[in-house]
């Protein structure tokens, strides 16, 4: 069962913490203050439960109760609603987890729900308190180190992906055979972070309008900055994708090159190896010749007319060696010898 952290602040400073949620909402009402509810790990009944303690809108607690949503930023009637993606990466098997957050913000109310230990609320709120000036301009500017905290997350997971890219570009022009399934898999793993940071930069402006006309001012410089490093981790990831679709490109012309270098080998071996198979075949014919008509001749017939002559001996031997030399002129002719 999931528990509710609760902390109360007035003009920046921590008054209550540990109070119902009910009751911290009234206190921070009645002294213009704001309400931090922070709710790890529950089920949707509680989450369900709670937003109706708070008194929110229906649609809103419904949208809270749904997982795997892309970064957005909704308003439900007086409330702010807003998803963002905390990203985690995990180098033995050169992963991108990307995890949800989402916040519910009205005039004396953070609300902030996160389903995966990764997403520690704890942190995030400990982050909020190095900066009271942001908490003392009420919760809309809180949202600010929401985003701070998410954008500060991405730096480690950029570096993690940088840091096996450099290695799989070592390994390209090696013998690696599955470099090419590593890069595809941390392609895949990018194109989900991508989808995660890219409407972030646009997000995190929009928050700035809002809290700006809040505050009654032309703009606020926090917003401004996060939306700078959003818009540089969106540019990064998409370099990254760059490189990971041209190291596929090159790891498959490598792999044809070689795959044609040994096409020419084999190639090559087999010439040779006809070559001397019709210099085999080609003496075994010249063999072959003075062998069949000395077997001819060795045979114990009684009728072989030219045995009786005194020129069938010679006669034999000159038809061996003539034979033979014809067969040698025609291979040589050919190329065969």
């Amino acid at each position: 069962m999931a528990t509710a952290r609760t902390v109360v602040y007035v003009r920046g400073e921590r008054v209550r913490e540990g109070i119902s949620p009910a009751e911290g909402l009234a206190l921070a009402r009645e002294q213009d203050g704001m309400l931090w509810v922070g709710l790890q790990g529950p089920t949707p009944e509680e989450v369900v439960a709670l937003g109706e303690e708070l008194g929110l809108d229906r649609l809103g607690i419904t949208e809270m109760t749904r997982t795997h949503q892309r970064s957005k930023l909704d308003h439900f009637g007086d409330l702010l609603f807003l998803v963002l993606q905390p990203a985690e990466y995990a180098d033995r098997t050169e992963s991108v987890h990307c995890h949800e957050v989402d916040v519910v913000v009205g005039d004396h109310l953070v609300f902030a729900v996160s389903a995966h230990p990764a997403v520690d609320l704890e942190r995030m709120r400990a982050l909020l308190e190095q900066y009271p000036d942001i908490v003392t301009r009420g919760p809309y500017a809180v949202l600010w180190a929401v985003c701070e905290y998410v954008t500060r997350g991405y730096r480690d997971v950029m570096d993690g992906i940088e840091n096996d890219i450099d290695e799989i570009e070592e390994e390209l022009f090696g013998d690696e055979e599955d470099v090419s399934h590593r890069i595809f898999a941390l392609q895949r793993e990018v194109i989900d972070l991508h989808h995660a940071t890219a409407p972030l930069a646009e997000i995190i402006e929009r928050l700035g309008r809002v809290v700006a006309k809040k505050q009654g001012v032309s703009s606020v410089a926090p917003f401004a900055e996060v939306a700078d490093r959003a818009r540089y981790i969106d540019g990064r990831v998409a370099a990254f994708r760059s490189t990971l679709d041209s190291a596929l490109t090159i790891h498959a012309t490598l792999v044809e090159q070689r795959r044609n270098e040994q096409m020419r080998e084999m190639t090559r071996v087999s010439l040779e190896q006809n070559d001397q198979v019709k210099k085999v075949s080609s003496w075994a014919a010249i063999g072959f010749a003075p062998t069949l008509i000395a077997g001819v001749y060795g045979m114990n017939f009684r009728f072989m007319p030219e045995i009786d002559q005194p020129w069938g001996y010679p006669f034999a031997l000159a038809l061996m060696v003539g034979v033979s030399v014809a067969l040698y002129v025609v291979f040589k002719k050919r190329d065969w010898l």
